[in-house]
């Protein structure tokens, strides 16, 4: 069994970390620490195989934080600033986890501090039976689980941004750049500098428009060559 703590100012990030580790084996939630001082607190009279780190936290950051022990426990940073990975690596940290991030994502991450050489996470048996694509999605003042395979397309809405499902429409509080950097693995292209569409939604292309059920999606000038070597092959 391999033991991690979740350190992390935010509950809804503890509910995500919890959710998809729940979802695989041989892993073990020991303490739920929503600063810098309960993780102190607790390490000095435990030991753990790994913990999942934020960054952004009161009165003492993660990095701070990860100074200040001098035999610390494999780390996962999980945060939405990119910019502190070059410092975060520079501290021997395992492995730097952008939110939001995918169930897929997280089990690579936990793939490197994993305990026992032999034991891969990815040749387990995984609730279910398969791997999911969910991730959370914080908009409204609410935090929705939502399915990669369920959204149509993604359209840029300033500084928001939204997310076209079957059934429902929701406004996320974040940038369309912020979920191209995951969503591309999982079947999605650019169409635009104000658009990305799932590839197997496309219904038709015809002139400079997708079509996507009864949604028309424009094709950018710069796009337009991309998009073309779907049909040109």
């Amino acid at each position: 069994m391999n033991t991690y703590i979740i350190i992390d100012d935010e509950p809804i990030a503890h509910e995500i970390i919890e959710e998809y580790c729940n979802m695989l084996p041989l892993l073990k939630l020991e303490k739920n620490c929503y600063n810098a001082k309960e993780a102190i607190l607790f390490l000095n009279e435990n030991t753990i195989d790994f913990m999942f780190l934020d960054i952004n936290m009161p009165k003492l950051s993660g990095l701070d934080f990860l100074r200040t022990l001098t035999n610390p426990p494999k780390v996962i940073i999980t945060t939405a600033y990119e910019e502190f990975a070059v410092e975060g690596f520079e501290l021997s940290v395992n492995d730097y986890l952008l939110k939001p991030f995918s169930f897929d994502r997280l089990m690579k991450a936990i793939n490197k501090v994993i305990i026992n050489d032999d034991f891969s996470l990815k040749n387990e048996i995984i609730k279910g039976g398969t791997e999911t694509d969910k991730f959370f999605v914080k908009g409204d003042k609410k935090h929705y689980y939502i399915d990669a395979n369920e959204i149509l397309f993604i359209e840029a809405y300033g500084n928001y941004t939204k997310l076209f499902l079957k059934n429902e429409m929701i406004i996320s509080h974040e940038k369309i750049s912020y979920y191209e950097t995951f969503l591309e693995s999982k079947g999605f292209i650019r169409t635009h500098k104000s658009f990305m569409v799932a590839l197997d939604k496309i219904r038709l292309i015809e002139g400079n428009r997708i079509r996507i059920e009864q949604h028309n999606i424009p094709i950018g000038l710069t796009y337009k060559s991309t998009i073309s070597k779907l049909y040109n092959n």
